[in-house]
């Protein structure tokens, strides 16, 4: 447990978006793929499927939260005026929101 919560740990410090991101990762994988813990064995398969896109997203400023958190307070809104009111009453209460 305490070697998985180690491993653990150093990809969360990767998630913090630096230029040295991407080659940190490539050690991170081989020091995953040295210890006997097989479901994140598959974890970096995974990452290594997808390499192009997991390096951009370690070592790119870009993001974008602020426009899943508009999609979120707006099905959130949605979901509590279901079957209440038209769809004008529902455009207004997104735009006062």
């Amino acid at each position: 447990m305490t070697r998985l919560a180690t491993v653990v740990g150093g990809f969360a410090e990767l998630l913090t978006p630096q230029p040295g991101n991407a080659d940190r990762l490539s050690l991170w994988i081989g020091q995953v793929r040295a210890v006997d813990l097989p479901h994140l064995h598959a974890f970096t398969r995974g990452l290594e499927r997808d390499r192009d896109a997991v390096n951009a997203a370690l070592t790119l400023p870009y993001s974008n939260g602020p426009t899943e958190g508009v999609n979120t307070k707006t099905k959130r809104i949605a979901r509590q005026m279901h079957g209440r009111a038209g769809f004008t009453l529902l455009r207004h209460r997104i735009l006062l929101g």
